[in-house]
């Protein structure tokens, strides 16, 4: 930026970055940030230092970039919802097949899963995957557990009801036994942790339970009070679900005319997207109303980038449109293509391809032909996202057919 007397002076903005479903501490995101954006840094040729948060608290960092002769001076926080992340996954066994059942027939039963097979077959297939999964170890182990209970009781010489019971005390045992085993190393397949997410987002059909509501309350009124500042940007990150609750977040902050026109730029980026898991749900009137608002709002500049390779995404599907929450003053979001496959090297590409949790991650990562997306120069770089996109057309292979049963094009 240039101040009065025509000198060049230092870009500052605030990151707040809002993480999906995971149960991890946010300093997974100060370290991977770290790592990735000094291998970013190296790659493209600019420098960047991070340093610690100094009284901003735990979970924010600060990073200071020389981009082309221009210095900016970044600082980055984490909002935290992990630990209701990790309570709605303290489920026993049973709860977890409970979950199983009721989410499967929170999709299947409100039509939202045939609707969302229109769209990418990825998240459906991640989607499906833990329930099949999690059908298969409990098969298993039954069969294991009923196997074990007949060589255990037949030595015992027990007949009629006392054998009977004997063997199914003995079957019950081995197959808890074995369930638990499968849930104490789920870090290797994700399945209970899938199931537990989307049982979640379906507990209340598609509505934020109140807890959330709070929590995402606490969260813009710390957006609110870094817009008050002298900021050159306030620059909101969503990844995955925290894409969709960065969009209610953003929606009551200009609702409530928390963000001045005489304040800091405004933008938001959602990454790897997920909003059609909830959108398509009967009760997520909230987030439907919330996708119609912002898209037409002049308050903000919102990207949307995803990629095909991502399996857990909805690539270039405009989550607006296709919630069909587009109005005719829609002008938000701008769909833009990560494009793995042209993005990262050949050799990077065939090792990432077929890890698809880590793909999923891949947003927040350095790119070896990063193109016009630098996620290091979007959250530390002298452009305000505004600046940097002005002018960009959205993919051509974008996705707008709206799809909801719950969605009215207005």
């Amino acid at each position: 930026m240039t101040d009065q007397a025509g000198v060049t002076s230092s870009v500052r903005r605030q990151v707040f970055y809002l993480p999906g479903y995971d149960p991890f501490p946010p300093r997974r995101y100060r370290e991977l940030y770290r790592s990735e954006a000094a291998a970013q840094a190296a790659l493209s040729g600019y420098r960047l230092h991070q340093r610690s948060g100094r009284g901003e608290g735990a979970y924010s960092w600060h990073v200071d970039t020389d981009i082309g002769g221009q210095s900016t001076e970044a600082v980055i926080s984490v909002l935290v919802w992990s630990d209701i992340v990790q309570s709605s996954m303290g489920q026993g066994i049973a709860q977890t097949y409970f979950q199983l059942l009721r989410t499967a027939w929170a999709y299947i039963g409100s039509g939202a899963l045939c609707a969302l097979m229109q769209l990418r077959k990825g998240p459906m297939i991640a989607a499906l995957y833990p329930i099949v999964f999690l059908i298969l170890e409990l098969l298993l182990a039954v069969a294991i557990g009923v196997w074990l209970g007949g060589l255990v009781a037949l030595p015992l010489h027990l007949d009629g009801a006392a054998g009977l019971a004997a063997r199914l005390s003995v079957a019950a045992a081995a197959a808890y036994g074995i369930l638990w085993l499968f849930r104490r190393h789920d870090r290797h397949v994700f399945a209970w942790y899938l199931m537990h997410d989307y049982a979640f987002t379906a507990a209340q059909s598609g509505a934020y339970a109140q807890g959330l509501e709070q929590r995402m309350s606490a969260f813009g009124q710390r957006i609110a009070a870094a817009l008050q500042t002298d900021l050159d940007e306030v620059l909101v990150v969503g990844h995955s679900s925290g894409a969709h609750l960065a969009i209610s977040v953003l929606a009551d902050l200009i609702r409530a005319g928390a963000v001045a026109g005489n304040g800091p730029a405004l933008g938001f980026l959602s990454l790897g997207h997920v909003v059609p898991m909830v959108s398509f749900l009967p009760r997520a009137g909230r987030l439907r109303s919330d996708l119609a608002y912002l898209s037409e709002r002049a308050e903000l500049t919102w990207v949307d980038v995803t990629a095909p390779g991502d399996g857990c995404a909805f690539a270039l599907c405009d989550p607006v449109a296709v919630s069909g929450m587009a109005g005719p003053g829609k002008r938000w979001p701008l769909v833009l293509s990560a494009a793995f496959s042209q993005t990262l090297s050949p050799e990077r590409w065939a090792a990432l391809r077929r890890k698809y949790f880590r793909l999923h991650f891949q947003y927040m990562c350095a790119f070896d032909r990063p193109g016009d997306y630098d996620y290091f120069q979007i959250t530390a770089g002298p452009l305000t996202l505004a600046s940097r996109y002005a002018g960009r057309a959205p993919s051509k292979s974008r996705i707008e057919r709206p799809c909801n049963p719950f969605g009215v094009v207005r």
